[in-house]
């Protein structure tokens, strides 16, 4: 996965420790799945599963996120005629929900905030990460 992309601006301790940036993919591959979001088996996203080898999930909004997993990694890919202002609430701080975005916590205070929202779909990605990655990426900020 591309975690060495993480800067450390992307990294913030409070209110509680999580990572949120846009860095990880460029905008072409972004597109291509996104392209493909409702087609998982499209090349695309095989292509995306053999060059990461990591798993993952396609969740058409955040209420279907799994917050049994340790951690909390998810993938933005907001739509495109949605200009709506969204947020997702981190224990009490709002990080605009926007595409080709990437949250990472291992806080389960997380919340989704709909402001005016006409859109039913707020759609991401959960990637499966380890502690051992999480905290290898957080101990280079520390």
């Amino acid at each position: 996965m591309n975690w060495k992309k993480i800067k450390p601006s992307h990294y913030c301790k409070e209110p509680v420790t999580h990572i949120y940036t846009q860095t990880i993919f460029d905008v072409k591959e972004y597109d291509r799945l996104y392209e493909n979001q409702k087609n998982l088996d499209h090349r695309s996203w095989h292509e995306f599963d053999e060059k990461y080898k990591i798993g993952f999930e396609f969740k058409e909004k955040f209420d279907d996120i799994d917050f049994d997993k340790e951690i909390i990694c998810l993938w933005f890919f907001k739509e495109r005629s949605d200009r709506t202002a969204s947020y997702v609430n981190v224990a009490g701080k709002e990080l605009t929900y926007r595409p080709n975005t990437f949250l990472i916590t291992q806080s389960k205070q997380l919340s989704f905030v709909n402001t005016k929202r006409k859109y039913i779909r707020n759609p991401l990605i959960q990637i499966d990460m380890t502690l051992e990655t999480y905290n290898n990426i957080v101990k280079k900020f520390q």
